[in-house]
């Protein structure tokens, strides 16, 4: 009865609901067992009315496109709110104001049609431009950081504008990985004029390399592994290990990449699991290295 009453509400705001929805249909992994509530917004004051309405009555959980999150296998006694609707970009001149459920791959498109440079490098980087703020994503040498302006968040209460500087960005973090109560809800970037064919020339250039170096055919999220320090290589770590193919139940040390682990097709969140801590063990034993992951387990 307390679900269906909330399940009303929610519709009431605004919202798609669903209940008791596997979160495998979500994830990059295909992986997740279910959740109490699943939660779309359609714009941002829908977004600020269903957290307040949700907070103290139900654990909250706020996700993008989920391609960086393994949940756990069990069912989850919580609500999950999706910013995948809070998807608007405006151009403004060299200045693109996103909401955070944009994703990376369209901003990157659509400045490129624009003969706006700057996000070449990101083009490929899977999920949504709030993620990507959150843990500072980054790939052959840029990072997220480098082209944002400021965040407008939401605090719980109300709306705070905070400028770059205030985000403690640093490799693979920001000030909302420490502040669960900061919720991601538009951004600001920085462009630079450029030539729309260089532009365009550069980010092909990106996802063939992609494509050659990574597992992109599987299920995964993407690299597993935080680079522990600028001179040690997780995967070739890994691979030295002898631990490439390395497989338990559905899951596997990529063959092409063993920085990641891919979903053969019937993983579960336990199998991945398993071999993070084997990794982890051996790099430990080996190298004197303490590998710490850079996807979000539940």
């Amino acid at each position: 009865m307390f679900l269906e009453k909330i399940f009303e509400k929610l519709l009431e705001i605004g919202n798609d609901v669903y209940l008791n929805e596997k979160m495998e249909y979500h994830t990059s992994f295909r992986i997740g067992g279910p959740v109490s509530l699943f939660v779309v917004p359609n714009s941002i004051n829908a977004f600020i009315e269903t957290y307040k309405f949700l907070s103290g009555k139900i654990q909250v959980k706020v996700v993008g496109k989920c391609t960086n999150i393994l949940p756990k296998d069990e069912k989850m006694e919580i609500a999950v709110i999706s910013t995948e609707r809070l998807n608007n970009i405006d151009f403004q001149e060299d200045r693109i104001i996103c909401e955070s459920g944009v994703l990376l791959k369209k901003l990157c498109i659509e400045a490129m049609d624009k003969s706006l440079s700057g996000f070449e490098k990101a083009y490929g980087i899977p999920g949504s431009v709030g993620g990507a703020i959150y843990m500072n994503a980054g790939a052959y040498g840029w990072e997220t950081a480098e082209n944002l302006e400021y965040v407008v968040a939401f605090d719980g209460n109300k709306l705070i504008k905070l400028g770059v500087n205030e985000l403690d960005l640093s490799y693979r973090s920001s000030i909302f990985k420490k502040r669960e109560d900061l919720i991601i809800l538009k951004a600001s970037f920085r462009a630079l004029k450029g030539e729309k064919e260089k532009i365009r020339d550069e980010m092909l250039d990106i996802i063939k390399k992609r494509y050659q170096k990574q597992p992109l055919e599987f299920p995964s999220a993407g690299s597993v592994f935080k680079r522990p320090k600028p001179d040690f290589y997780v995967g070739t770590a890994i691979e030295k290990l002898g631990f490439k193919g390395f497989t338990i139940g559905g899951a596997q040390v990529s063959k092409k990449h063993a920085g990641f682990i891919i979903n053969l097709g019937d993983a579960k969140s336990k199998d991945v699991k398993e071999i993070i801590e084997i990794i982890k063990n051996k790099v430990k034993k080996e190298f004197n290295v303490d590998l710490e992951t850079e996807i979000e387990i539940w």
